[in-house]
């Protein structure tokens, strides 16, 4: 249980208000979103049964960067934790990179789980007959952006009110997403289990696609997209009650659960189906009538004759992403409010209210929001893309991680990851191979994006009393990010396996692609670990952050 009594707050400060169960009903309602709409669909479209295999697999990698989060987010209690650890270990080269790449993947959440409901009220007949949300081609159109614009309103009136009310907010909306898609899988089993669908020949087998369609679902059907999320509650570590006794035991319990609740809303979804529908192939699991459906399991519902249980799962399809896009701007304020204490970027962002919410940082990440309606129109289009975002900044973590006890190994820690010389190396690679599988159209997209972060930072150092403090320390970051590059155009991975599909060469046969990527992941992180800061070093940028230590204590 968490204390009762939350430390004082002093002026400019964020305050620690949010307990064990606001911390794991955070990253809880980070995991159970929109994924769970869309992502069994499209991984079955994918994979096939074999998608049962991909959110198990996914669920085992991301336990690797869940548990190194899990020690980082109970250690070094800050705000917005995903870019402050590798700033500790690293520096401000290092830090920022991390920092853009939460922030970008954070940002863009809001906006996808806005979208993600928009399109299954659509799916509706009198919606889409009346006030219809999207085109011919499945994407907003001007109805459906001004109710996107109206939702982004409401998450920040949510935020603003601060992390206690956001946390406990969320905390009611948890019951209910978590019951609907577990009263999804009991409906569906009992109405249609086809065993047969798991190893049906006509579709091509338990595996249609082998051990590409398994991997390759991760990044591209939403897989990975679905359960990322986990470590939002580190995030929040700034405005923890006792971060040491609750940040790891709430960030693995939520990624516990979560994996759980994903494995099962696939095994319906692939025996509910019905079997005709899958006759030529997993192309079209709801059958050809309904082949481009926006609203997976509220077809799979009335195909089922459950009714009831469509009309709930379209009420579930508003609230689930609602809740999800409320914590995401919750923690993307809290990622803007750490990049505004950094000098190359606008000092008002880290202003906070007298109440200590960051309003500044708050308002500016809505506003950013809003604009990712723009360009991102559809579910599909922003999910590959947001994954990789957000395996950019996993792969900081365990570098984070290992360079800190190499260089603060006396800090008391109320969590400590297990073997960690094997998992954090393993967990680097997790990250490595999430960017290599969501191919190489995703992968050059994310080198430009990536670089322009870099083109803003070396603007705003001229500010900095040093410009080139911490350049020494981020030497490997552009080997990693041009050999990942190298890899991608060379694999096997992207919009198809066609080279000529997206410009990859596909020159990597199954399996040595893997090697490949593991043997670059290893010598990355050994190097990376090795460019850490002095333990003075690291011990002024933490106590500057920190300053007290009487929050570890349990």
């Amino acid at each position: 249980m968490s204390v009762d009594t939350a430390a004082p707050v002093q002026a400019g400060e964020l305050p620690r208000t949010v307990g064990f169960r606001g911390l794991m009903l955070i990253s809880l309602g980070s995991i159970i979103g929109s994924g769970w709409l869309m992502a069994a669909l499209d991984s079955s479209k994918e994979a096939g049964p074999a998608a049962i295999i991909s959110w198990i697999l996914c669920a085992v990698l991301f336990a690797f960067l869940a548990l190194c989060y899990a020690e980082l987010g109970a250690t070094y209690p800050v705000a917005g934790g995903t870019g402050r650890f590798p700033f500790f270990s690293h520096g401000r080269v290092v830090g920022f990179l991390s920092s853009w790449s939460s922030w970008l993947q954070a940002v863009l959440i809001a906006p996808v789980e806005i979208i993600a409901a928009v399109s299954y009220l659509n799916g509706l007949h009198s919606v889409n007959k009346h006030f219809p949300m999207l085109n011919n081609q499945g994407l907003l159109n001007l109805r459906g952006i001004l109710v996107g614009l109206a939702a982004m309103v409401v998450f920040t009136a949510i935020n603003l009110a601060g992390g206690k009310f956001m946390s406990e907010s969320n905390t009611i909306m948890m019951i209910w997403k978590t019951a609907i898609p577990l009263l999804a899988v009991v409906v569906v089993l009992y109405e249609s289990h086809h065993l047969g669908n798991l190893n049906n020949a006509h579709a091509g087998g338990f595996a249609p696609d082998g051990i590409h369609g398994i991997l390759s679902a991760l990044p591209a059907a939403g897989v990975a997209f679905a359960l990322q999320g986990f470590e939002q509650a580190a995030q929040l570590a700034g405005e923890a009650k006792n971060p040491g006794k609750d940040l790891s035991k709430a960030i693995i319990v939520a990624m516990v659960i979560g994996a759980g609740i994903y494995a099962l809303l696939e095994v319906a979804f692939v025996l509910g189906v019905s079997p005709s529908d899958i006759a030529h192939g997993w192309q079209t699991p709801l059958g050809v009538a309904n082949a481009n459906t926006s609203s997976a399991w509220y077809t799979l519902a009335e195909a089922v004759g459950v009714t009831w249980l469509g009309t709930l799962l379209i009420a579930d399809a508003v609230i689930s992403p609602s809740a999800t896009g409320v914590v995401y701007m919750g923690t993307t304020s809290r990622l803007t409010y750490n990049l505004g204490k950094e000098p190359e970027m606008p000092g008002f962002l880290s202003k906070v209210s007298p109440n200590g919410v960051p309003v500044n940082a708050i308002i500016a990440s809505a506003i950013i929001g809003c604009i990712g309606f723009g360009p991102f129109k559809s579910w599909s289009v922003i999910v590959n893309m947001v994954t990789a975002f957000t395996a950019i900044m996993y792969g900081f973590a365990p570098i984070a991680l290992a360079g800190l006890h190499k260089k603060d190994p006396d800090r008391a820690r109320a969590y400590t990851m297990p073997i960690p010389k094997v998992l954090l190396p393993i967990g680097f690679i997790s990250a490595n191979f999430l960017i290599y599988w969501g191919g190489w159209d995703n992968t050059w997209k994310l080198m430009i994006v990536l670089v322009l972060g870099l083109i803003l930072f070396a603007i705003g150092s001229r500010r900095a009393a040093d410009p080139f403090d911490g350049v020494k320390n981020a030497v490997w970051v552009p080997v990693w990010l041009a050999g990942t590059a190298v890899i991608g155009y060379l694999g096997r991975y992207g919009a198809g396996t066609d080279p000529d599909h997206d410009g990859h060469l596909n020159w990597l046969p199954n399996y040595v692609d893997l090697g490949v990527v593991i043997v670059f992941s290893l010598v990355i992180f050994f190097w990376a670990v090795n460019c850490t800061r002095t333990a003075e070093q690291v011990q002024r940028a933490i106590d500057a952050d920190l300053g007290r230590t009487d929050l570890l204590s349990e």
